[in-house]
């Protein structure tokens, strides 16, 4: 749909083209809207909170440094898992008159406190491990394993279920993240109890530990950076603006792009707004080709495009 604003005497239009779909868009992300499946976070968030209680639960019975801070690390993804899962709400309320573009970006802050968490998370489960390689202590490796292993099965799965919408929702890829770090943890924990069990060595328990803090900080870093980038309306990662800008100027009778802006309206919906100058007679066709090349190339379907078809004061390159 587009709608044209303007007068022949001011010598512009502002035409607004909004359209949405799904796609992928370059380098793999989703640029259209995206039914962000919230029964996944639901039942992520219920399946997992009552693990983080016998995990925890375990880990005091058995004196596992591992596997309690483990626990804290699923109790910190039960809290992204409720965030992300509330920004899936709010993202899918309409717009009013003053959230004028809806309540999408908050999936933008959810992804941006997921990666806070982990961070913190981190920092907990280094700071009880130095305490417990100071003073180590004899742990029951039978159980660790044993609740270890019930702990990768559900995380795993838990991450499976966000696998498919990982490279195309930053949401979703919080949520993989999450469960999917937990997975690793699980299965390091699982190696440190049988090492402990055959070697009777119980400072693996925390050495396992701080391996798996070093994977997780790796892993979280791309969410963490990511995120901070959309909160500040850069242009989401895959998105060339320099191929956008040479695109929209390689277009029959357009003379000049200026004030070309990209950036997420969620973290799944990018936005585009340009100031094209032309010289062309039909400038109705040309919004549509201008929105046709936003789509198809660009997979971006919330475009908003001034068309100036004379000199404008202050217009650069006109």
């Amino acid at each position: 749909m587009a709608h044209a604003h303007g007068s022949p005497d001011h010598g512009h239009r502002h035409d607004h083209g909004h359209d949405h779909g799904h796609a992928h868009g370059p380098g793999g992300h989703h640029h259209g809207p995206v039914d962000t499946g919230d029964w996944r976070y639901a039942v992520g968030l219920i399946v997992n909170l009552v693990f983080v209680a016998v995990e925890f639960a375990a880990g005091v019975f058995s004196g596992s440094t591992a596997l309690m801070a483990d626990a804290g690390h699923n109790l910190s993804d039960v809290l992204g898992l409720a965030m992300a899962g509330g920004a899936a709400w709010l993202a899918r309320r309409a717009s009013g008159s003053r959230n004028t573009y809806g309540y999408g970006k908050a999936t933008v802050l959810a992804a941006l406190g997921n990666a806070l968490l982990l961070i913190f998370a981190c920092g907990a489960i280094a700071f009880e491990t130095v305490r417990r390689l100071a003073e180590p202590a004899p742990v029951m490796s039978g159980l660790i394993m044993i609740v270890a292993g019930i702990g990768f099965i559900i995380n795993l799965g838990t991450a499976l279920m966000f696998m498919r919408d990982q490279h195309t929702d930053l949401n979703a890829r919080g949520a993989y993240l999450h469960m999917l770090a937990d997975a690793a943890v699980s299965i390091g924990v699982v190696i440190a109890g049988a090492v402990i069990m055959v070697s009777g060595w119980s400072v693996i328990d925390p050495l396992v530990s701080i391996v798996i803090v070093a994977v997780i900080l790796i892993g979280t870093w791309g969410l963490l950076k990511d995120s901070v980038s959309l909160a500040l309306d850069a242009a989401p990662r895959g998105v060339d603006v320099e191929a956008i800008r040479a695109a929209l100027l390689a277009l029959p009778g357009v003379t000049a792009v200026h004030d070309l802006h990209v950036w997420g309206l969620s973290t799944t919906e990018t936005a585009l707004t340009a100031h094209l100058c032309h010289d062309r007679p039909d400038a109705d066709a040309l919004l549509v080709e201008a929105q046709a090349l936003a789509r198809g190339r660009f997979r971006i379907w919330h475009t908003t495009l001034q068309l100036e078809s004379a000199p404008l004061p202050g217009c650069p390159g006109c």
